[in-house]
């Protein structure tokens, strides 16, 4: 068995789930099974683009972020579903607790794929062993296809789970690269998308050989650091641990909408603004995080897109201040043009618990304009008793998260 295990290597598995929305909804409802099946937004409004598809629905030219007229024209039978992220996020958490009862040495990234250091799990079988054991336990209980990748580190790995779906099980050793990594081209490697890989190309990059040959220097000149770590990548050298505590540190928590229609109405935009605002509030308060930095994105009605931002003198959390901030930007940076979409995002994440409220210029005043309301509140505690006043909560935004990729949640698996 030691064969399988390195006295001075790692084990890496990448589980990625196969179709995952779409896979779920299939469990929920056995009779879409067969059938060519699309998750998207609302079809009545713009923002209906596939978020997922079935592979019978793949077969058909679906692809993810196409418009879903786009879709129907291609596969005219297809069946359109809106997102559950509630069920998703179940599932997601009982797949990860299967990863976790096998080793605790579990990083998710995404709401449907992880990484896991088996390199101590020697005693429960070779790494092909465990694989099969992990995939069919997903399949039988959750009903749920995945692929795994098997590698010596966390970027092979990724790479060898895309190599064979659905329900594939890849090994990518480091003298495998030439035969099963290297001639891809390019824009097939993991952090390689579009625009980068454009840029490779003008300098004769085609494949992913052609990155590992290329001269170091030029790809740096070309991509910055990026450029080196990404031929490093290539040559199979990737030295990031999996990592469980990864998932806690997200620096910024952010939500974007795209509107119905291209508007310049003050009032849809304030609307829009105020509930982004909401939104992000709700999580931050969720994570126990506060944020100094304020950023808001606006896309035109041509797609150009701008994002401004603003650092702030203390730290927040509240609604109306993140809005505040967010309207003011927008009034200053705005040009008048139809807009598309708009995001807003608080940088900068700090734990409450890490942070204690200093008084200063800023806070000072705020403070003090609260203490007779205080002292009175106070006075009357004591005559009447404790509970004469109650906070009251902020009606929790019980909204879905819009995408897979907002990964304040992917701890849930834990409790």
């Amino acid at each position: 068995m030691s064969k399988w295990y390195p006295k001075n290597g790692r084990v890496i598995f990448h589980v990625d789930m196969n179709s995952f929305y779409a896979s779920v909804e299939v469990a929920y409802d056995p009779s879409l099974k067969g059938k060519p099946l699309a998750i998207a937004g609302n079809p009545e409004e713009r923002r209906g683009i596939v978020v997922t598809s079935s592979y019978e629905a793949r077969a058909k030219g679906v692809k993810t972020t196409m418009p879903l007229w786009e879709a129907k024209r291609l596969c005219p039978n297809l069946i359109v579903m809106r997102p559950n992220f509630d069920r998703y996020r179940k599932a997601s958490s009982e797949m990860f607790k299967m990863l976790a009862a096998i080793t605790p040495c579990v990083q998710p990234v995404s709401i449907d794929e992880g990484y896991m250091d088996i390199t101590a799990c020697v005693a429960l079988g070779s790494p092909l062993e465990i694989a099969e054991r992990l995939q069919n336990q997903i399949r039988d209980e959750l009903d749920i296809p995945c692929s795994i990748g098997i590698a010596p580190n966390k970027f092979l790995a990724k790479m060898a789970s895309d190599m064979k779906k659905p329900m594939g099980i890849t090994v990518l050793r480091k003298r495998d690269l030439a035969d099963k990594l290297w001639p891809l081209p390019v824009d097939a490697m993991h952090g390689i998308g579009a625009k980068t890989a454009e840029k490779l190309k003008k300098v004769d990059i085609i494949t992913i050989k052609d990155l590992v040959e290329a001269d170091t220097y030029t790809l740096k000149r070309l991509l910055g650091i990026n450029g080196e770590r990404l031929q490093k990548r290539a040559m199979g050298i990737d030295l990031r641990p999996v990592d469980p505590e990864a998932i806690y540190d997200f620096k910024s928590i952010g939500n974007s909408e795209t509107l119905p229609e291209d508007t310049i109405d003050d009032r849809e935009i304030e609307k829009l603004i105020r509930k982004l605002a909401r939104k992000v509030s709700t999580r931050l308060k969720r994570k126990e995080v506060v944020g100094q930095n304020v950023q808001i994105m606006i896309r035109f009605h041509d797609r150009k897109t701008i994002t401004r931002s603003v650092k702030l003198s203390e730290f927040i959390e509240e609604e109306e201040t993140i809005f505040s901030v967010s309207y003011d930007l927008f009034e200053k940076h705005w040009n008048g043009d139809p807009i598309r979409l708009l995001g807003v995002t608080v940088q900068d994440l700090v734990d409450k618990k890490e942070i204690s409220q200093q008084l200063n210029l800023f806070t000072y005043e705020k403070a003090a304009s609260k203490e007779k309301l205080f002292q009175t509140m106070e006075k009357l505690t004591e005559r009447y008793g404790e509970n004469t006043f109650k906070r009251i909560k902020q009606v929790e935004d019980k909204s879905q998260p819009r995408t897979s990729f907002q990964k304040d949640y992917l701890d849930d698996y834990k409790k």
